[in-house]
This record gives structure tokens, sequence and C-alpha cells, in this order.
């Protein structure tokens, strides 16, 4: 049903009004279609010159300009009743002249309108004349709101619907390498103070657990240790003994370092992945944050994910195959081969899996194109994959981690311990206070990726990470300690676990935020839940792995602090 004019044609600084660009019949599904998107906020993502539309949109009362990404489709009047499509689009682009003779392209706005074109004379279209009569719109200006207002096009019934533009070239101030400057505006988006109420609720989170565990170190660990060193007088000795081993952490420092019985080698690899990512992340935020990476390149973030997560292979290999050697591991090759295949492998084939029912879905555009997939392939196979086994031989070269208490060969005992200190209820309440840190930042996260919205304040996001992994690491280290006070040992997987547990709240939470989507469609569930699971998985990686390292230079401080025979 389109003309062979279907397409917009801009001539720098050449204003153009009233252009057709095609003509085509909508039938009642198509209608149907349309009052969903348009109840569901569909938009037209337009990008010149790699500034994306800010859409302008004018009523009776007011003008406003949203810097999101796209213009809607349409809209509904809720006095009418009525939906209405947006046909007629305003371009307007804004050009600074750099040179003489020499223009930049600064800006970039359209301004729907909804118009129910009418022909001069009444005569239809028939597709073939370039420059058909309109009365609707004037080709020597622009259309207003006076002139579309008393002709919107209702969605009604089956109707055949014109779209038209205008195009309106505006010199500018604003110089090419601020015209970002406007987008990333958090006025413009997102208050300031919304971000600063995330930093001021995180650091409520962290003052309050430094301040549990500064009791902790200041008090209880101090009057342990001081017992526990405490030589038995000629008075009362054997009071002495009695009292400093009757209870206590001191109990289980034969126990404290014993390998874990249960997978050790999965414990390695997850924690070789989750340093992997973890450096990764922080690297990507910390070049985003002095502005490396800059939104006028589109996929530039992602791009340097991929990049630095391959190249972050040789300190996955190094930490899984030193904590392996560590637990007197004798199968490397596999631990080293699980870390390379299992974080990776596991996206990856999530990945393909949902590019391939994208690919599958009628008239879908979003699939990658397989030279992209073969270049994803040929970074994991070809750079991460050796670098990881580089690092395990790096890793297995170095002495293992020094204790400073043996285990013995007889495991000690472990007594039933209370309901708060179970393994269940740990793990279960580690994650919370971590996700209570970043939920609010996670919110603007969660719009940029499936929303309209702009994000771009990674100096919030350092700080928000950084408080993230401070609450990971401190209630780690207060679980931990009640957890030997109560003369339980098993305390590798349980570190893990319980500051990795953020990552299950993240998941709840990124549930709850699907239904602001409104989605209708199985696929956007598949890929809405697909790409949530491995970005969840690789959040319980890396918070698990600054748990563990947390509760790990714990024990070796306080163990080391101790005279033990």
């Amino acid at each position: 049903n389109l003309s062979i004019h279907d397409r917009y044609l801009l001539f720098m600084r050449m204003d153009e009004y009233c252009k057709v660009l095609c003509q085509t019949k909508l039938n009642a599904h198509n209608i149907l279609q349309f009052k969903r998107s348009i109840d569901e906020w569909y938009h037209h993502n337009w990008i010149v010159d790699n500034i994306p539309a800010a859409s302008v949109i004018d009523t009776e009362s007011f003008v406003t300009t949203s810097y999101s990404r796209g213009f809607p489709v349409g809209y509904y009047d809720r006095v009418s009743g009525k939906h209405f499509l947006y046909n007629h689009a305003n371009i307007v682009i804004e050009y600074h002249e750099a040179v003489p003779g020499g223009n930049r392209i600064v800006g970039f706005y359209v301004e729907p309108f909804s118009v129910q074109h009418e022909f001069v004379g009444g005569v239809s279209w028939d597709g073939k004349d370039t420059t058909p009569a309109l009365q609707t719109c004037s080709t020597a200006e622009p259309m207003d709101l006076n002139q579309a207002k008393d002709h919107a096009l209702a969605l009604t019934k089956s109707i055949e619907v014109l779209f038209t533009y205008d195009i309106v070239w505006k010199p500018s101030n604003i110089k090419w390498a601020s015209r970002w400057d406007i987008y990333l505006s958090m006025d413009n988006a997102v208050p300031k103070k919304v971000h600063w109420f995330s930093i001021v609720n995180s650091l409520l989170i962290v003052f309050c657990l430094s301040g549990m565990i500064a009791i902790i170190l200041t008090r209880n660990l101090r009057r342990d240790i001081s017992q526990y060193n405490r030589l038995p007088t000629d008075e009362d000795p054997e009071s002495e003994i009695s009292t400093s081993e009757e209870t206590g952490w001191k109990l289980v420092h034969q126990d404290v370092f014993r390998p874990p019985t249960t997978c050790p080698m999965f414990l390695c690899v997850f924690i070789g992945g989750g340093v992997q990512v973890l450096v990764m992340a922080l690297l990507t935020i910390a070049f985003a944050a002095v502005g490396f990476i800059s939104p006028a390149n589109r996929g530039s973030l992602m791009f340097v994910m991929l990049v630095l997560f391959a190249l972050m292979g040789t300190f996955a290999g190094y930490h899984c195959a030193r904590l392996y050697k560590t637990f007197k591991g004798q199968h490397w090759q596999r631990a080293t081969a699980a870390t390379a295949l299992l974080f990776p492998g596991g996206s990856f084939l999530v990945f393909v899996s949902l590019d391939l029912a994208l690919a599958s879905y009628k008239d879908s555009t979003g699939a990658v194109p397989i030279t992209s997939m073969v270049a994803l392939l040929a970074l994991w196979l070809g750079i991460s994959v050796p670098l990881v086994f580089l690092g395990a031989y790096l890793g297995f070269r170095k002495e293992p981690i020094e204790f400073p208490a043996k285990y013995s060969n007889i495991p000690r005992p472990i007594p039933m311990p209370p309901w708060y200190l179970s393994s269940a209820f740990t793990v279960t309440t580690g994650g919370i206070l971590p996700f209570g840190a970043c939920f609010v930042e996670l919110f603007f996260i969660l719009s940029s990726m499936w929303m309209d919205q702009y994000y771009y304040v990674f100096g919030f996001t350092f700080l928000v990470f950084a408080i993230l992994l401070i609450t990971c690491a401190e209630i780690t280290i207060v679980f931990l300690y009640f957890q030997l006070c109560a003369e339980d040992y098993r305390w590798w997987w349980r570190t893990f676990l319980t500051s990795g547990s953020t990552a299950a709240y993240v998941f709840v939470y990124s549930s709850l935020y699907f239904t602001k989507l409104e989605s209708n469609l199985p696929i956007t569930y598949l890929l809405y839940f697909g790409y949530m699971l491995i970005i969840c998985f690789g959040i319980f990686l890396f918070t698990g792995t600054t748990g563990f390292y947390a509760a790990l230079w714990f024990n070796i401080v306080i163990f080391g602090s101790i005279k033990v025979d």
C-alpha cells in the first residue's frame, strides 16, 4: 500500500513543507494494533547524525519538549474516548555553522500532529503525483496546532491514512561537542534530588552496617582476643583455661580453614567468574564516569563491556586456580575449562536462543546479524578462553593461600544453631540490605534499558556500585561472626550465597518492574526475562565473590590475632 515516495528526504539547510511520505489503508485489525500501541506508549525512534529525536508535544494550554527516545505513535483523548494517530511530523533540525560553509547538526526535534488530510477538490491521491494539493497543510509554512486540531485523525473505522512531514532548519549557538548536554541533563529526565536520595539512602545503610562492624571489632573481638590470649595465672590456672575455651569462635580454629566438602571446584569456578565480572564492571563504570564512553557512539557501552570482559579472563583463571590449589584440588584442567565456559557459555546460549526466537518472529528487525554473532564468538573463544588458561597457569604456579591455623584431621562436631543463624535464614536475609542500597538507582537503569529514558549519570552509578560492594562485604562479615560464635565453621559456601542472594532480590524487583511495560506478546516476556536472567546471574557472581573475599580476610585477621596451640 506504500507509494514509491515512502522515504524521508532531508537536504542540508533546505526547508520543505507539506511533503508526502506515503498513503496506506488501515483495516480494522491495523486500527486495533495502533490503538494498543498508543495505550502502551509506543514511540517512533528516529536518529539523525547519531542524535535521537526529541518530541515536542503541543496542546491548547501548554507546549512540552520530551528528551526521551522518540515521539509517541499517537494519543488518547479522555474527553471523547477516541484514539488519534500522529501522521504528520514537523521535523526541526538545528545546525551550527562551525566554519564558513561548513555546518554541523546539533539538535533534532519532532513535533507530531494528527491530521485527517483533505485533498483539493476532494479527489484522492493516486500515488503518482509527487506533490498532491492538500487543503489541510501548506507548502509555504510548517503546520501548527491551529491547522491540525480541527482535522484530527481518529482511529474509528477503516480509513486511508496519508503520512506527511515538514522540514525546518534552524541556526543554533550550541557547539557540536555540547549537543548531547540537553539529553543528558538530569533536569529534563530525572530530578537530581532523586539521585541524591538514592546516595543518601545507600550511605545510611552503609553507616548502620559500619557501626555494627565497629562494635564487633572494637568491643567483642578485642575482648575475645584479649581473653583468648590471656595467660593463666598461678592463682587459678584451670579457671582461666576453662573460661577462655568454654565457648566462642576460637573453638573452631582447627576447622575454620578446612576446605569445603560440597562442590569445592564449583565454588572456585564461581569465584573466578565473579572476579571477572567484578573487574569488568568496575572498569566500565569508571571509564563511563570520566567520559571515555560517549553516548554519541551508539553501542559503545556494550562494546566496552564485552571487550573488557574478555580481557579480564586472566583474573578469572588466576583466582580460580589459586583457590582450587588451596583446596588441594587435583583436576585443575576441569576447573579452568569450567571457569572459561560456565558464565560466558551459558550467557551465549541464552543469547543465541533469544536471537533465534526473535529472528523467527514475524516482521522483526531486532535480530542480531550472523556476522556480529560470529565476531562475538571469536571474542569469547579467541581471546577470553586463552586468557583464562593463562591466568590459571599463573595461579597454579603461585603458592596456596597461607592460613594462620591448620585444620585437624577429624572435623569438630557442630552444635545445632538457633533458627536465626541457620543457612536458610542468613542466605535469605543477607541480600536485603545490599539490594536496599541500590534499588533506587536500579529503577533508572531499568528504565534506560527497557523504556524510553536516557541514563548517563555514571558518577552516581560508581558511588552506588561502591556502596553496594561495601554493603555486601559488611553484611557477610556480621553474619560470619555470629556463625563462628555458634561454633559453625562451614562458611565457604554460606558467605558466597549470603551476599550473592542480592541477585535474587534484583530479579524479583525486575519482575515487578515488568508490569510497567504492559506487554501482551510472548516474545517480549521471553526477551525481558532471558536478558534479566543473564544480568542477575552476573550480579550473583560478583556480589557473592565480594562477600566471600571479605569473609576470607576477616577470618585470616581474627584467627591470626590469637595464640593457638
